[in-house]
């Protein structure tokens, strides 16, 4: 996947600035791909460019003028084309992940403080993504939502995000606990 099919897609929401653009993947986006705010001003200008999006000014009376994109019919044939294509597996790579593989022969302390870190950032991102699901679905439970609501599919990727968040988070207590354990038998021996 290119960062300009993640672009397209955030953009079948509606008209977005560079700015919108750049808080919805902080928000929504991130749980599958990462792009700093550069990246996404450079792929929307080279979308433009390729007719994959258009633009348009918006003057605003005491802000400076900004730029609306929206996705185009060819944008739209592209997501189609994308689609259809075979996804390739995905794949893990973490630096906390090669730090934990090492802690038989390294000091833990510090790892055990990256794996508490880690777990309080994916507790505080299950609340966002839980926050940004209730808003998505309004008044509507779940699966009334996913049965009859205009658009699942943020609503899904945010499902997947909270998943990964919730695994990632027990998964980085777990290991902390295990290698505190570790730690204390071994100094009692």
């Amino acid at each position: 996947m290119a960062l300009r099919h993640a672009v397209l897609a955030a953009l079948l929401d509606g008209e977005r600035s560079g700015y919108q653009l750049a808080k919805a993947f902080d928000v929504g986006v991130a749980n599958f791909w990462h792009a700093l705010p550069q990246q996404l001003y450079a792929e929307l200008a080279k979308l433009e460019q390729e007719g994959l999006v258009a633009g348009r000014e918006v003057v605003q009376e005491t802000r400076p003028t900004k730029r609306l994109f929206r996705v185009t019919d060819a944008g739209a044939a592209e997501l189609e084309r994308f689609a259809g294509a075979a996804s390739k597996p995905s794949f893990i790579r973490d630096d906390l992940l090669v730090k934990v593989r090492a802690a038989d022969q390294v000091g833990t302390t510090a790892v055990i403080a990256q794996l508490e870190e880690r777990a309080a950032v994916a507790t505080a991102k299950t609340e966002l993504f839980g926050e940004l699901l209730r808003q998505m679905r309004g008044e509507a439970d779940e699966e009334e939502f996913l049965l009859r609501g205009e658009r699942i599919g943020p609503y899904l990727t945010c499902l997947r995000g909270l998943a990964f968040e919730r695994e990632n988070r027990d998964w980085c207590l777990r290991v902390a606990g295990i290698l505190r354990e570790r730690r204390t038998v071994a100094a009692e021996r």
